[in-house]
């Protein structure tokens, strides 16, 4: 595509974001871990208006991820997006919340219902939900 195109980048509602995000992918959580910001890609679904993901329960992220004070939820980034090189379009959804292990047995069961599986080998039994609290997303798109 010629350099001399134009284009444009338009906020989305949260309501355009969250219809994007849906079907679930590959999104990357970012969050300041023991060795400074860590962003890693995992694989998600969207469950009850939350992002759904697993790892392993002695992960480097999934201790990352715990403040060490009861019920205290570590505050994370997670960001979606679907690119276009060729075009230059594409869109971009960041969320960010709280970070929630799901440790009792009764949530547990409930989040298998989002049938997240992962991608990478190995056990990967530990759920962890990603609550929003804010949902902001912007499109790319050629103009002219």
């Amino acid at each position: 595509m010629p350099d001399h195109i134009a284009g444009s980048v338009d906020e989305l509602s949260e309501d355009e974001c969250r219809i994007l995000i849906s079907p679930g992918g590959v999104g990357r959580i970012a969050y300041s871990g023991r060795f400074g910001l860590t962003v890693l890609p995992v694989n998600y679904q969207v469950f009850e208006d939350t992002i759904v993901f697993r790892t392993a329960p002695d992960s480097p992220m999934g201790e990352d991820l715990r403040s060490g004070i009861a019920n205290a939820e570590y505050k994370v980034a997670f960001e979606i997006d679907e690119l276009d090189n060729s075009e230059r379009t594409g869109w971009s959804v960041l969320l960010q919340g709280a970070a929630h292990h799901v440790d009792s047995d009764t949530e547990h069961g409930s989040v298998r219902a989002s049938g997240v599986e992962p991608w990478a080998g190995g056990t990967k039994e530990h759920y962890i939900r990603i609550v929003p609290s804010r949902i902001t997303g912007r499109r790319i798109r050629q103009v002219g």
